[in-house]
This record gives structure tokens, C-alpha cells and sequence, in this order.
């Protein structure tokens, strides 16, 4: 089974969640990671989001840049991103830039097109 890891760009912990909340209601613009902003509302994940990654036929993992690093220390990358794990490493799957502003139908539609049936 093919696995993908999405890299949030931002810290894991409740206080970082509690600041991350904030900054997307009173700053959205600024707010740093894309990821996050298409996949989750203000408190909770998206259900659209959800049921569409628990239907595929990929395993999915979610990391905070933090947990990337501790996982991953040679790995050096902009955030957010996606990597397809390989045997021999990772991959990059979705880039930074195109994170960066993709929308939450056009990520779907990009897993679907760039993962195997």
C-alpha cells in the first residue's frame, strides 16, 4: 500500500492549535499554511476532507513540521508538503509551492490524478 505524509506548517501541541485558530479568524491572509487552511475549519477537520481521505486506498499520515523534523532530521524542506514514502526514502509528492495555493477541490483532484487506482 502506497503512503503518503502530509507536513502541516506548523508546530504540533494545543497551544500552537489555540494560536493557529486564532491566527486563521483574525488574520487569514497571513496565516502560513495553506494545508491546514483548506483541510481544517476552525476547530476541527473538514468533513468533506475527511471522508474523502478515508476512502482511499492509500495510507495517509499527518505531521506537524516539528514532528517532520524529530522524524526526518536530514530531510530539509519549506512547509507545507507532501511526500510519498518510497523504499528508498521520500519523495516529493505535492510541493511547497503548489500547496501553497492550491484550493481544497483542486488537492483532491490532484491525489486522485497522481495516485495509482
Amino acid at each position: 500500500m502506497k503512503k503518503i505524509i502530509f507536513v502541516y506548517n506548523a508546530d504540533a501541541g494545543k497551544l500552537n492549535a489555540l494560536w493557529d485558530t486564532m491566527h486563521k479568524i483574525f488574520s487569514p491572509s497571513t496565516y502560513p499554511c495553506n494545508l491546514c487552511a483548506i483541510t481544517f475549519g476552525n476547530f476541527a477537520i473538514r468533513k468533506e476532507w475527511e471522508e474523502f481521505i478515508n476512502q482511499l486506498q492509500t495510507q495517509i499520515i499527518f505531521l506537524h513540521k516539528d514532528e517532520f523534523a524529530e522524524q526526518y532530521p536530514k530531510n530539509k524542506t519549506a512547509f507545507p508538503v507532501a511526500f510519498q514514502v518510497e523504499a528508498d526514502g521520500l519523495v516529493e509528492f505535492i510541493s511547497p509551492a503548489e500547496m501553497k495555493v492550491i484550493t481544497l477541490a483542486e488537492l483532491k483532484q490532484l491525489l486522485i490524478e497522481r495516485l495509482p487506482v
